[in-house]
């Protein structure tokens, strides 16, 4: 009975194991291209001393995923990446209990357009998609009940804009599409 028992439970660990064999963590898919340039960001929405934040955003996200190496002019690089911040726009989705037109919180969304071209053959991969991130902005503190400026919360989210518009951008550049 027991020697039954533990042929079966070999076989089916045996069989799991095989299972997992070809499993490879990320996406499994390569980039066309081994080196980008990305372009500094362009400013069309009037967020102020956006584009070299954004910009760094952009470089650093790359970086850190390894998959491409980014280069420092569209000369030396495979493929060439655009991004122009086309939109920003805030909206209040909570209000104060003691004064419902005062907001307490908002969602801010950042909306861009990015174009990719392979600079070796000056083919467009794609042109003008529109990339979006949100984030949230409080601007009370639920510890001291203090009503803090809105410009000033804005502003300190903007890195965190920053960082989620890169990681969108580089998953629609370097993932299936």
């Amino acid at each position: 009975m027991i020697p039954n028992l533990l042929r079966h439970l070999l076989v089916i660990l045996a069989l799991g194991l095989t299972g997992c064999g070809t499993y490879q963590l990320g996406t499994g898919t390569e980039a066309g291209f081994r080196t980008l340039y990305v372009a500094p960001v362009k400013n069309d929405a009037a967020i102020p001393q956006a584009a070299a934040l954004y910009s760094k955003e952009l470089r650093e996200a790359f970086i850190r995923d390894g998959r491409v190496a980014i280069v420092a002019s569209a000369d030396q690089a495979d493929a060439v990446l655009e991004i122009s911040l086309q939109g920003f726009e805030r909206e209040s989705t909570s209000a104060l209990p003691e004064d419902t037109r005062l907001a307490r919180k908002f969602d801010l969304n950042v909306t861009a357009r990015a174009t990719l071209r392979d600079s070796r053959t000056g083919r467009e991969l794609f042109k003008d998609r529109e990339l979006v991130a949100t984030c949230q902005v409080f601007t009370t503190s639920v510890a001291k009940g203090e009503i803090s400026s809105q410009q000033q919360a804005e502003f300190n989210t903007h890195p965190l804009l920053a960082q989620r518009l890169a990681e969108e951008t580089l998953h629609v550049v370097l993932d299936t599409w």
